[in-house]
């Protein structure tokens, strides 16, 4: 069988490595892929939005299986298209990829289903969010654009003069877009971040293994929000007994309102959590693998990926047998570019990569690369995820980091604790 997987960054390698792996599988191909997919799968010059320039490539290469990585195909409708072109596709809809592509859409779906999430309020007029903050009490809120702002349209305020400036960048001034239409002002939630992801055919629900995700930019989890500066998995904040608590008051009484909204849910369901004294409650629903949670978490599954994908689009997940995994955690590091949240140059050459390729049980995943004359440079923000596997989490994390120190380009810069919160 022939697979097609569709986006450019690290999760979509990740994918690629693991689907190639299957021996079911012949040729993998990524559209459009960057330098680590061109070495291990087939990269395909189609933009992740050219819907019929993928299906056309899809017929005429006999491709068996599509797998859409990124949020924004899946919420502009490419499982939809697929479908009616009579193609096999992993991921949800349009109409249920909104639990993603509207944070407002989730905070009442998760209100109506009543999963434990932080108190909110919409807005959609400038003037109004600004006199809800001016006239309630001065409390740290969090300030987030409705629609998809590549997870930077999420900004976290200690203050009412913080949650000011955060109404007025994202709904004023328009910095994500028309992602800032409409705009939510939530109660800020004090805890640990845990990510659980789970894969669902809409009627049976299989659990995968928790990560714990690093989103601001800096040590000590100070900084700007980004898309994720690093990851590890398991994650040992959620025990069994918690994770058999999310997926029986927060996954499953998700999937069953989706039903009722008629907007049945099939693929990845990625429940971003914070673990508060009063327990878990949701911050947000991805429908998709994590990036860069994918990475640590594919890195240590043993089943066939391919087997599990399938399963989810036939609608017979309930056949499939357990997961296997390695019982090592992993961790995976982000390397960026100097700037990045900002802006940032492109085209720097990265060395070292052959070296870092050398080491056991470690995985460089590329995520912002091209090929630029045969030298693999930096095209992105976030770079490349360095990811390794360890008898412990400690291990693990040396493993990741010794290979990071092969590594260089002008301007690469990581945080340095990634997993510490496991350690301590």
């Amino acid at each position: 069988m022939n697979v097609l997987i569709v986006g450019s960054g690290g999760r979509e390698h990740a994918l690629a490595w693991k689907i190639a792996q299957s021996p079911r599988v012949e040729r993998v191909f990524v559209a459009p892929g960057n330098a680590g997919t061109a070495a291990d799968a087939e990269n395909v010059d189609i933009s992740t939005d050219d819907f019929p320039a993928l299906i056309k490539f899809a017929q005429e290469n006999e491709v068996g299986l599509t797998v859409v990585g990124p949020e924004a195909p899946l919420a502009a409708g490419i499982v939809d298209v697929f479908q009616d072109a009579g193609l096999r596709v992993f991921g949800p809809n349009a109409a249920a990829a909104e639990l993603e592509g509207s944070k407002v859409f989730c905070k009442d779906l998760l209100r109506d289903a009543d999963v434990a999430s932080g108190e909110y309020q919409t807005f959609e007029d400038v003037d109004e969010a600004v006199m809800f903050l001016e006239e309630r009490e001065d409390v740290p809120v969090v300030v987030k654009a409705d629609g998809l702002a590549a997870g930077k349209g999420v900004i976290v305020c200690s203050c009412r003069d913080e949650a000011l400036a955060a109404v007025e960048k994202i709904a004023r001034q328009k910095a994500y877009g028309d992602a800032g239409n409409r705009i939510l002002i939530e109660e800020r939630l004090d805890g640990q971040e845990a990510s659980v992801l789970a894969i669902t055919d809409g009627q049976t629900l299989v659990m995968l293994q928790p990560a714990q995700d690093h989103k601001p930019a800096y040590d000590g989890d100070t900084g700007p929000n980004t898309g994720g500066m690093g990851a590890y998995c398991p994650a040992p904040l959620m025990d069994d007994e918690m994770l058999h608590w999310v997926e029986e008051k927060v996954l499953v009484p998700t999937i069953h309102a989706m039903k009722r909204a008629r907007r049945p849910f099939s693929g990845v369901l990625y429940a971003g959590l914070m673990i508060t004294n009063q327990g878990p409650k949701v911050l947000e629903y991805n429908v998709r693998f994590g990036d860069p949670e994918c990475q640590p978490l594919l890195f240590r599954l043993k089943t066939d990926l391919v087997d599990v994908l399938e399963a989810t689009v036939d609608g017979r997940l309930d056949q499939l047998d357990p997961l296997e995994w390695d019982p090592r955690p992993s961790v995976c590091v982000v390397m960026a570019s100097e700037g990045y949240p900002n802006s940032y140059e492109k085209g720097r050459p990265i060395r070292g990569l052959d070296e870092a390729a050398k080491l056991a049980d470690t995985k460089v995943f590329h995520a912002g690369t091209g090929l630029l004359n045969g030298q693999v440079v930096n095209t992105g923000g976030r770079v490349l995820n360095v990811t390794a596997m360890g008898d412990n989490i400690a291990r693990a994390k040396l493993a990741a980091y010794t290979a990071v120190k092969c590594i260089r380009w002008d301007g690469a810069w990581c945080r340095k604790d990634i997993s510490d919160k496991a350690l301590f």
